[in-house]
């Protein structure tokens, strides 16, 4: 059976491939070359990448050397297309691990080796997928909730079918994709580099854009439900309201509702939540909102059957979402007016609307292992260095500007990215360039659409807060007033109130939320103790600010969650729930870390990360190396079972 990577056979002409060459990463294709020929030479000669940076994919060639790969390459593949293409051998591990320090342009230490073998599936296998060694009538007996149906609760129910166990998935919306379904507002599109953005197991050479907008992206996440068949197993339109645990049964009691208001009950042996925590919006408390006569909405319900055209608009809100409204419905606007709390650092990516050529297109689909390696250069510059670069160094001199010299460095760059683009403004400069130290909060793309539109004559950037909302204008506390017939709220969501509003009682009739407060914990961020069979994907301590992807999160998670299914289902057990002292422990080490990243940092005000008090368990502290380690098979150690 042909390795699902290594391509599809093809008879394209020399001048149709001449053509494709035109768009791709050159250092990717040369490692291709590699796989086809069998030649290891190709990769040790003058032909190599400069550098490494951030979603560019080029390696810095020069033009010259890249016209020499594509000649070398038009005979390599040409020569591959005439033997009919066939599966290339297996790369030795010593060479891949050569091929992967080329292609970065530096050393990569050993214990990410197997992380990233696994990740890009060289071997064409799964690794990760779900398997039970349990009994089909044990299995049978252990029906699954899941809660939610975007990027995690899909996988959730994948792995599930895969290992046999049946499942029920409740998700509020009439569609999959979670985020990706819900917010349609313009311009809204991922800024991860969606060849890594997908799952490791379903690549896709179908995106038009490398930094896909939302329709396509719900669109992929359609195609694999419908792939795996998942559909049939999922209440739309239905959200839970409570579960709760009986401990005489071992069985949860899931209660959800529709969107007619009709109620029903589902009984299973384990839950696992799988609720984002970018899920339910923020709308502030603003004097006179309610008085405001126009049309109103927030950014994640963002009401298309308003016709902007023509009408002066006021964007309340200049974080991710409004970076890319703003750009996005600047010229259709008569005016548009955006109130912004706090300046957000943003970091140059060039390619943020670019389209993906056909040549691209082709390449995926056609050369061995194209895909994968091109995944790589993705994951790789974005795994573990900006956690670094996170670091506090507690002796650095001025705290409220940078947080260490990396981080000086960072802002000196990122500043300079922004004057470059707004001219001899010193006005536009002292309200775009922030005061805080680089990366403290969620750094934004930008490709210089949002300073472009903050340039324009029929724009106004406001950093005086506002006062209040009357019937047809935003008030200042300076007391100006600025006319408006429509407002958005680009507020962002209730992004500490993990998995609010729901209520989850657990053992003793504990109540998850009042236990959490705005502390949510859990082990691993995954299992609460008090908790038995409650899983969580995109937990407490989970979510991640400094590189990587959520759905590289998650598939961490369900291949954790899949191993404690078979503990308990195989084990013949009724429940299991985390040690308390484990628990703790993972809580304590984890708020150490946090405490020394700029996250956490006093000098960053505002955030959305932080708690009333000022501290942060949302994010995760940790190199993502540590975190697959730590979470590819569960420790019956560190459970309670009964």
């Amino acid at each position: 059976m042909r390795n699902p990577h290594a391509g599809q056979p093809f008879t394209d002409s020399d001048e149709e491939i001449a053509e494709a060459l035109l768009d791709v990463s050159i250092p990717t294709l040369m490692l291709s070359l590699v796989h086809m020929s069998s030649d290891p030479n190709l990769i040790r000669g003058a032909l190599k990448p400069a550098g490494l940076f951030l979603n560019e994919v080029q390696g810095y060639m020069s033009e010259d050397d890249k016209a020499a790969v594509r000649i070398l390459a038009l005979d390599v593949i040409g020569d591959y297309r005439d033997r009919g293409c066939p599966d290339p051998e297996p790369v030795n591990g010593e060479l891949l691990k050569e091929m992967m320090e080329w292609l970065v342009c530096e050393p990569v230490p050993d214990e990410y080796v197997p992380m990233l073998l696994e990740e890009m599936e060289l071997d064409g296998r799964d690794s990760r997928a779900a398997h039970s060694s349990a009994s089909a009538a044990a299995r049978d007996d252990f029906p699954v909730v899941v809660i939610g149906c975007g990027e995690s609760g899909l996988l959730a129910g994948i792995r599930l079918k895969e290992a046999g166990i049946p499942f029920t998935i409740v998700e509020k919306n009439a569609g999959p994709g979670g985020t990706w379904y819900r917010n349609t507002y313009p311009g809204a599109r991922v800024d991860v580099g969606n060849h890594f953005y997908c799952y490791s197991f379903e690549p896709t050479d179908q995106w038009t854009h490398f930094f896909a907008e939302q329709p396509e992206l719900q669109a992929y996440f359609q195609r694999v439900m419908d792939k795996h068949d998942v559909g049939p197993h999922v209440r739309w339109e239905t959200e839970v309201t409570e579960a709760n645990w009986d401990d005489a049964t071992a069985t949860w009691t899931v209660r959800a509702r529709a969107v007619d208001g009709a109620e029903s009950t589902l009984h299973a042996r384990a839950v696992i939540s799988a609720v984002g925590q970018l899920d339910r919006p923020f709308l502030p408390t603003i004097t006179g909102r309610e008085s405001f006569t126009g049309k109103a909405f927030h950014s994640a319900e963002w009401d298309h059957s308003v016709d902007l055209r023509g009408r002066r608009v006021a964007m309340i809100g200049g974080g991710a979402s409004g970076f890319q409204i703003a750009p996005t419905i600047a010229d259709e606007v008569e005016h548009l007016t955006v109130f912004q709390r706090t300046a957000q650092w943003m970091f140059p990516n060039p390619n943020y609307h670019e389209p993906v050529g056909p040549g691209v297109q082709w390449a995926l689909r056609h050369l061995p292992f194209y895909g994968r390696w091109y995944r790589f250069l993705l994951f790789w510059p974005g795994c573990d260095k900006g956690l670094a670069a996170a670091r506090v160094d507690p002796d650095y001199p001025d705290p409220q500007r940078a947080v260490s010299e990396v981080n000086e460095i960072t802002r000196m760059m990122f500043t300079e990215w922004i004057t470059s683009q707004i001219g001899d403004d010193p006005d536009l400069a002292a309200k775009v360039i922030p005061d805080y130290p680089a990366t403290g909060k969620r750094t934004l793309q930008d490709n210089g659409s949002w300073l472009k539109t903050l340039t324009r004559d029929d724009v106004d950037l406001v950093r005086t807060p506002i006062d209040h909302v009357d019937a047809d204008g935003v008030v200042t506390v300076d007391g100006t007033r600025h006319p408006v017939d429509v407002i958005v709220y680009a507020t962002g969501f209730r992004a500490t109130e993990v998995l609010w509003p729901m209520t989850i009682t657990g053992r003793d009739g504990d109540d998850l939320r009042d236990r959490w407060g705005e502390r949510p914990a859990a082990y691993l961020g995954i299992t609460v103790p008090g908790f038995p069979n409650f899983f969580c994907m995109y937990g407490p301590g989970t979510n991640l600010a400094s590189g990587g992807s959520l759905i590289f999160h998650s598939e961490c998670q369900m291949r954790y969650i899949s191993g404690c299914l078979d503990h308990l289902i195989d084990g013949g057990h009724r429940w299991m729930e985390p040690r308390q002292d484990k628990t703790d422990d993972w809580v304590r080490r984890s708020q150490e870390e946090m405490r020394t990243m700029v996250w956490a940092h006093p000098s960053v005000e505002h955030s959305f990360y932080k708690n009333s008090h000022g501290e942060v368990y949302t994010l995760s502290p940790w190199r993502l190396v540590d975190y697959w380690a730590w979470t590819r098979v569960p420790e019956p150690d560190d459970f309670v079972f009964g």
